[in-house]
């Protein structure tokens, strides 16, 4: 029987065209947190890294762009792909963390909100299409996305702009090895309320965990001897994070699942935070053995993190337009396959979606 469910109409992304490689690494020097000096060779600790994340390059943005820029970017192509009248949108929402940060510069700069500026690209004159940012760490665009749900399930909009972008090599340390992970980009997707018999978002699972793991991200000053205390940088306990989200990230996917009534098998695709190689094929092992499965498909894990590195809350949406569009070899998606999206980051914050590709709309 067809039902109102929030269905994805339109992707679009931004990737910087700038390619920043691992040799490129190899020639700086790094520092523990204690400021000492790592001794081992830089070709070595790169070496090392590409083994432990599956990274061999990512992607900086141009000095005169910013995120708010790969942000309009991404949306319009969005906008175009859905066939939509901006004018028609009810919110605009961006998902950031760090908001606009100029090259060479330290101050994020959030005025006004990066959702506006976004709006105001797209010469949107609407008084009701409301734009506003939301701040979750990495999983923020799925959580947007679980925001506009909500609103269209209340019948408060009916057409929303979703958007995750991020320029993390403005506000990385590059006396720190973790530096080497992240990278910058923008993802955007159009979500409408549409009546379908067995599509759109069919269940989602969020938690929040702040005692002891608040602040396995947090800003700190450069590992560099010496450095200026107030100037800060962002910083990871990497493996406080791996060993938190390994534990509780797949408990959020298997939760979701159940919330739809969709056992593991069913599952197409997994379009997971690309964060970390061996991290994101450890969710799946986990989450196939919390329900007894032995056998895991080889083709339910697209990655993006090879080539474009961890661009905060643009893997997820970059990843999936993508795919969508083809441009992901060995991957694509029909209408009818069940797929997830799921994330982890600073807060720290976990969130997963179950999705069923509609059918398209009858001629």
């Amino acid at each position: 029987m067809p039902m109102i469910r929030t269905v994805i109409t339109g992707s679009g992304s931004y990737i910087p065209p700038h390619i920043k490689t691992n040799s490129e690494f190899a020639l700086q020097e790094f520092y523990t947190e204690d400021n000492e000096r790592i001794v081992a060779p830089p070709n070595e600790i790169v070496e090392k890294f590409r083994d432990i994340t599956g990274i061999e390059e990512r992607r900086y943005l141009d000095a005169d762009l910013n995120t708010s820029d790969m942000a309009i970017h991404a949306a319009r192509r969005a906008v175009e792909d859905a066939q939509l009248d901006p004018e028609t949108l009810d919110q605009i929402i961006v998902a950031h963390n760090f908001g606009n940060v100029l090259k060479n510069t330290i101050q994020t700069d959030v005025l006004p909100a990066l959702a506006s500026r976004v709006k105001q690209a797209l010469g949107i004159r609407n008084p009701d299409c409301v734009a506003y940012d939301i701040l979750f760490g990495c999983p923020g665009w799925i959580q947007g996305v679980i925001q506009a749900d909500a609103f269209i399930k209340a019948g408060i909009a009916r057409k929303c702009l979703v958007i995750g972008a991020e320029a993390l090599s403005r506000v990385i340390d590059i006396y720190d090895r973790d530096s080497m992970i992240f990278s910058d980009g923008a993802g955007a997707t159009v979500l409408e309320a549409k009546e379908v018999e067995d599509g759109g978002i069919l269940a989602c699972s969020v938690q929040s965990h702040c005692i002891d793991e608040a602040y396995y991200l947090y800003f700190h000053k450069s590992n560099l001897p010496g450095s200026d205390e107030n100037v800060r940088y962002m910083k990871m306990k990497g493996r406080k994070v791996y060993e938190y989200a390994i534990k509780n990230v797949p408990l959020a996917m298997k939760a979701c699942l159940e919330k739809a009534g969709i056992p593991v098998t069913q599952v197409k695709k997994f379009f997971l935070h690309q964060a970390n190689e061996k991290m994101d094929e450890g969710f799946i092992k986990v989450l196939y053995k919390l329900y007894g499965e032995k056998e895991i498909p080889k083709d339910i894990l697209p990655m993006s993190i090879h080539k474009f590195g961890n661009s905060s809350v643009a893997t997820v949406p970059t990843l999936y337009d993508m795919v969508k569009h083809g441009q992901l070899d060995t991957h694509a998606l029909e209408p009818g396959d069940v797929i997830m999206f799921a994330s982890v980051g600073a807060g720290m914050n976990i969130n997963a979606i179950c999705y069923r590709m509609p059918n398209p709309p009858a001629p």
